[in-house]
């Protein structure tokens, strides 16, 4: 799964050790599985080398992508059709 958290976010979420997000349609901040029952719990939270961006690693209760596929990409490339990326 891929997602962008911002500070707000990113503490709530150390805070609860569970994944939270903002909603930019309900302007708030929303628990991952408020409403499926599909929570994330963090194990492990990793900085780059830079300094400048982290991964989440969390165990799963559920799937993670909203179509209830266990991953949000489960479509390759070529079976994709036309595939446009910038000049």
């Amino acid at each position: 799964m891929l997602a962008y958290m911002n500070a707000r976010v990113s503490r709530k979420t150390l805070e609860t050790r569970e994944t939270w997000f903002w909603s930019r349609s309900a302007f708030q901040l929303v628990a991952q599985g408020e409403t499926s029952g599909n929570t994330q719990r963090v194990i492990e939270v990793l900085l780059d080398c830079d300094g400048m961006r982290l991964l989440w690693l969390w165990f799963p209760n559920g799937p993670a992508c909203h179509t209830g596929a266990e991953s949000c990409f489960t479509t390759r490339v070529h079976e994709a059709g036309a595939l446009r990326l910038p000049r």
